[in-house]
């Protein structure tokens, strides 16, 4: 599709469109990776021969994979997308991601499952792009409810995606994976057919190779005002929780003893009060109280939850958990609607790779981190075992980040 689809001077009903067509793609892409989630533990202890203790090292050391390899290649994807557009780039992260599916269904050992580990956090730039395609088509005030409503689809596709995994991985830890590489190459075809390029010829800008790698950005965040503290207390908050994914599963199988299923479930319904939160209070929030203060009231709920899930004892409150969960969906979008407003419109892309570049550091030691903790205090043979000390660290940390973002604030308003 030629990029005369969308006039350069796009109205609000244009806008409106491409937004659609965005939302749908990332709803498509959290689908296909949340079918896995609740079957990786099962294929990491089938594939390896392990026990849950050794199962959730092995599974951070693969989260970590992933975040490395977007770390790395994540700016690169930005730039790429700020000289090149943002169709092409965002249709080859989706075919990509599906490759990766087809590889993990198939991967007949531990390495094979690392390389398509590392292959889809390679590919991963689906978000970044997006991202990016939705700061060219809204004003900066409209932002913050349209990362709001990415957040939802972001929650609605992981509501469907592990809800559906967990039941699928009663036939076999692989055949998610098919599934999930199907939606992703049905997704590409969609793509293909509809996605309209949204950054016009003169709004592009020369590719630069020291632009283009994580370490660059940072030095790209330091020339714009206020720009590299906020990106630093929004790592800090990616490796609180990146906790999450590196235990969830592992902890409520070593916890509770769920199932498959019951882990999906859980991962269901997270989703969808995520999605609720951001989809539709994101935009009304921030409108009524300020991009900052609600922030800042998600991180406080993000604190107390951690917290909350190190000292849970049943399905039942970790389920009411995730209620008192769902305000941490506002920090994300409105911290990136904040940062988009600091840098010209001709570095958008440029931002949402070094803002993904920061995610994926923060969520690589991370990972490894709290998975390491989980196994270290799983381990058998101790004498005092826990699951929940990983959650209680997290929490600690997640505390500090809410005190350095309540002082960023004022330093801001000073």
């Amino acid at each position: 599709m030629s990029d005369a689809v969308v006039p350069q001077a796009a109205g609000p009903q244009v806008s409106r469109h491409a937004v659609t067509f965005v939302l749908i793609t990332v709803f498509l892409d959290m689908v296909g990776f949340g079918l896995i989630m609740p079957v990786l533990p099962a294929l990491i202890e089938e594939v390896g021969e392990v026990g849950i203790d050794r199962a959730a090292v092995i599974g951070g050391w693969m989260f970590a994979g992933f975040s490395l390899a977007q770390f790395v290649f994540a700016p690169l994807m930005g730039n790429l997308a700020d000289r090149f557009g943002r169709r092409p780039l965002l249709l080859l992260a989706i075919f990509g991601l599906g490759m990766d599916f087809v590889l993990s269904a198939v991967a007949p050992t531990l390495f094979w499952l690392f390389v398509g580990r590392i292959f889809a956090g390679i590919c991963g730039a689906s978000w970044i792009i997006a991202s990016a395609f939705i700061a060219d088509v809204t004003t900066p005030e409209e932002r913050a409810r349209a990362f709001g409503l990415m957040g939802a689809a972001f929650g609605v596709g992981f509501v469907i995606g592990p809800a559906i995994g967990g039941l699928l991985g009663e036939l076999g830890p692989r055949v998610p994976f098919w599934v999930a590489a199907g939606i992703s190459l049905l997704n590409f075809v969609y793509g293909w057919l509809v996605l309209p390029e949204s950054l016009p010829p003169a709004k592009r800008r020369r590719f630069e190779l020291w632009r283009a790698n994580p370490f660059g950005a940072f030095r790209v965040f330091a020339t714009y005002p206020g720009v590299l503290p906020m990106v630093l207390v929004l790592g800090l908050f990616f490796f609180s929780t990146s906790v999450y994914p590196a235990i969830w599963a592992f902890w409520g199988i070593a916890k509770f003893g769920w199932s498959e299923a019951v882990v999906g479930l859980t991962l269901a319904i997270f989703g969808l009060i995520a999605g609720g939160f951001q989809g539709f209070l994101t935009g009304p929030a921030a409108a009524r109280f300020g991009e900052w203060r609600v922030a800042l009231f998600g991180m406080i709920c993000a604190t107390l939850v951690l917290v909350g899930y190190g000292m849970v004892g049943s399905l039942g409150a970790v389920v009411a958990l995730m209620i008192l969960h769902g305000p941490e969906g506002f920090v994300h979008p409105l911290m990136t609607a904040m940062l988009t407003k600091r840098v010209p419109e001709d570095a958008q892309g440029e931002l949402q790779g070094g803002i993904s570049a920061v995610m994926n550091v923060a969520m690589l030691f991370g990972t490894v981190f709290f998975a390491f903790l989980f196994g270290h205090f799983m381990a058998e043979g101790r004498n005092w075992q826990s699951p929940d000390v990983a959650y209680l660290v997290a929490g600690g940390c997640m505390a500090i980040t809410t005190l350095m973002f309540a002082v960023l604030k004022r330093a801001e308003k000073a």
